[in-house]
């Protein structure tokens, strides 16, 4: 029996496929050789997966991998070119990034409800100032986003004491964790209301610049925004003028429009931005964990058993069962 070819778009460090040996052909592909190389593809594993190369690569000319693979929870990168191929299943990374991501949420409410910041610049002017700070128990989040990982943000913070609204493309009532999710019609309002605003919705074309003078207006002056979904979730230049002029007490962004963010950005140094280079998502390991998931995955494919977190490519995401 022909052995399956399964192409890697490459990254460094490459991915740990020794279980595959004997079971199927490796090849690697880069940004260049993608187009050549993908008609030869049974199964193709996007391990690049903050490169564009594969919608760029897609549908060209003859066949065309069975399944695509991206270890990560967005899919934006390879829609909406892929869409266009119904025979071939995606796949992604659901489940590897919801508890370091919500970790991170619930370390960034801390730090700046604390202070933190302020306490190690205090810290490094060798100056005692002593300070209130804010409580984070008894506050009101909204948490843009419903999926897996929207779900942990909303659990770590509710064990903080906060009260957590869940936003998601639909209203559903009598939710297990949060009694209800709201539509996204009800966020203005639930803007208004809220401690801390955190946005990690997919990136699709409702939820492209969701974050604008708009919904930096409707926020309380008092509010602190926080954006780990993508960076064209927020209009950057919004977002700074609402900090610049106190209509927000600080902000903190994972995810940019541009990444890696130029040196010669003006974001580096807007007053009460804290800056990470997304980065909320990978803990020790977090390579190897991702790795796994495609094996186990492959595992199935190989016995023609349903695959797991399959991507509804009209929406741009795995629907929740």
């Amino acid at each position: 029996m022909t052995e399956p070819v399964l192409l890697v778009l490459d990254d460094d460090p490459l991915p740990r496929l020794d279980r595959l040996a004997g079971r199927a052909r490796v090849e690697h592909a880069d940004e260049k050789s993608l187009v050549e190389k993908l008609p030869t593809a049974d199964v193709l594993l996007v391990w690049d997966f903050l490169s564009d190369a594969v919608r760029h690569a897609w549908p060209g000319s003859g066949r065309r991998p069975r399944w695509v693979h991206t270890p990560s929870a967005g899919v934006d990168r390879l829609l909406p070119e892929l869409a266009a191929s119904p025979e071939t299943l995606v796949t992604n990374a659901r489940g590897v990034f919801d508890q370091p991501i919500a970790e991170y949420v619930a370390g960034l409410v801390l730090a700046m409800a604390k202070d933190f910041r302020g306490s190690w610049e205090l810290q490094r002017q060798r100056r005692w100032k002593h300070r209130e700070t804010k409580r984070v128990g008894g506050s009101r989040a909204v948490v843009v986003g419903s999926g897996p990982i929207g779900r942990t943000i909303g659990r770590t913070l509710k064990g903080l004491g906060v009260s957590v609204d869940l936003v998601g493309r639909t209203e559903r009532s009598e939710d297990p964790d949060f009694g209800r999710v709201h539509g996204n019609a009800a966020l203005g309002e639930l803007l208004g209301q809220a401690d801390w605003v955190v946005c990690v919705a997919p990136l699709t074309e409702g939820t492209r610049g969701l974050f604008d003078a708009n919904a930096f207006a409707r926020m309380r002056p008092d509010a602190h925004f926080i954006n780990v979904g993508r960076g064209q979730h927020v209009i950057e230049d919004d977002l700074v003028e609402a900090l610049g002029s106190n209509r927000l007490a600080g902000a903190a962004l994972d995810v940019f429009a541009e990444e890696p963010l130029p040196e010669n950005s003006g974001l580096w140094e807007v007053p009460g931005l804290l800056i990470s280079p997304h980065m909320s998502g990978d803990t020790i390991g977090w390579r190897d964990d991702l790795a796994e998931q495609f094996l186990d995955n492959f595992d199935r494919w190989e016995a023609g058993e349903p695959l797991l977190n399959v991507v509804d490519k009209s929406l741009g995401y795995v629907p929740s069962t």
